[in-house]
């Protein structure tokens, strides 16, 4: 995945789709954002003894240990567990709800056109994502931050991008995000449980998403095919 995503499903409705059996609190209220960016502080929600809390963290996140490349924003699935770079973080797993995601096609034209992608219920999609945030009582560090797990696109979605975001249902985000659960098991959810290709739709929208500053619902509305 490119890197791009939308968040303008309310806290309240994504309280609903999880169906979180404990407390659920969001510590930071923020308008809707319909082109979120990497590097910005980005809605995670995150399982704190019990209660679901939602946090603005950093998307993108390296170890203490590696200073000459930039904080990677996605992990891939198939070695996230068993290499070292994410070693730190695998056991702190959380959901980055987002509203849908985009991806840039060259189609042949002097620019690449944008999609957006979202499941086709409407649903927010609940993306599995580790990371380091704050968690009971400790503070925000300049060190936090998080990544998105991605899994080879399947399908008609191979046509628009090669990579896409792991994708739980509201049980196996849950499951996922149960500190509980052991890490051999959530690596079997990450890597055979995503929601397949056809829980999606995607479509052309305008080229304005290119530039983070733009905002507003306007960004996600489909257009005449160019």
């Amino acid at each position: 995945m490119c890197g791009r995503v939308a968040q303008f499903d309310s806290w309240e409705e994504l309280v609903r789709i999880m169906r979180w059996p404990g407390p659920a609190e969001e510590k930071q209220q923020a308008e809707p954002r319909y082109n979120v960016a990497p590097t910005t502080p980005t809605l995670l929600m995150v399982n704190d003894e019990g209660a679901l809390i939602g946090e603005r963290v950093r998307w993108g996140w390296r170890p203490h240990w590696v200073k000459d490349k930039p904080a990677p924003i996605n992990a891939r699935v198939e070695k996230v567990a068993h290499g070292p770079f994410f070693r730190a973080i695998w056991p702190h797993r959380a959901i980055c709800p987002i509203s849908g995601w985009y991806e840039w096609v060259d189609e042949g034209g002097p620019k690449k056109q944008p999609y957006f992608i979202r499941r086709r219920d409407g649903q927010a999609c609940l993306t599995a994502a580790i990371g380091q945030f704050p968690a009971g009582d400790r503070e925000a560090s300049e060190h936090d931050g998080f990544v998105i797990i991605t899994a080879g696109a399947q399908g008609g979605m191979v046509d628009v991008h090669d990579r896409r975001p792991v994708v739980l249902s509201p049980e196996f985000a849950t499951e996922w995000m149960d500190t509980a659960t052991p890490k051999e098991r959530a690596e079997q959810i990450a890597l055979i449980e995503g929601e397949p290709a056809d829980a999606f739709e995607w479509y052309p929208v305008d080229k304005a998403v290119g530039n983070v500053r733009n905002q507003g619902p306007h960004l996600i509305e489909a257009i005449g095919h160019p």
